[in-house]
């Protein structure tokens, strides 16, 4: 019986330590969106709309699809973000027979070499807690969650 109760400690134990470590996770997330739309209203732009003028702006032209799937959101999701980012003159969508490809306006070109090298800067500093040995082990440790989440 004694057994018993030591394996039951020991499993609430890890299950605590691994909801600690989601919570945690989750936490400093949320903290930096927070902080990175704060950063953002400068120009105004939320962290979603930056997403959409970094990639668009790194691999243009880039089809509709292709940017879902680096922002990891639907098509439905990344339409209206584009549709919002034209609004703003910063994106503009051309046709190719049956395909939409996405590139920048001259505004949004320059918005990019402006604000891109900042926001960089920006949420590289959320790591300076960190020596370069413990950012490559919890870099390391990321990969390896993911991974896990993958399979």
């Amino acid at each position: 019986m004694a057994d018993k109760k030591r394996v039951l400690l020991m499993l609430k134990r890890k299950t605590r330590l691994e909801l600690l470590l989601w919570f945690r996770l989750s936490r400093f997330y949320n903290q930096s969106i927070r902080k990175s739309n704060h950063h953002l209203k400068e120009w105004d732009l939320t962290t979603a709309q930056f997403d959409v003028l970094a990639q668009v702006g790194s691999h243009q032209p880039i089809t509709q699809k292709d940017l879902a799937n680096k922002l990891f959101v639907t098509k439905g999701n990344v339409t209206q973000l584009i549709r919002k980012m034209e609004k703003l003159e910063l994106v503009e969508r051309r046709q190719e027979w049956k395909v939409k490809y996405l590139t920048l306006t001259n505004k949004g070109e320059k918005l990019f070499q402006n604000i891109v090298p900042k926001q960089e800067n920006y949420q590289a500093s959320q790591f300076h807690a960190l020596n370069k040995q413990e950012q490559k082990q919890l870099l390391e440790l990321l990969r390896k969650l993911q991974k896990g989440q993958e399979e």
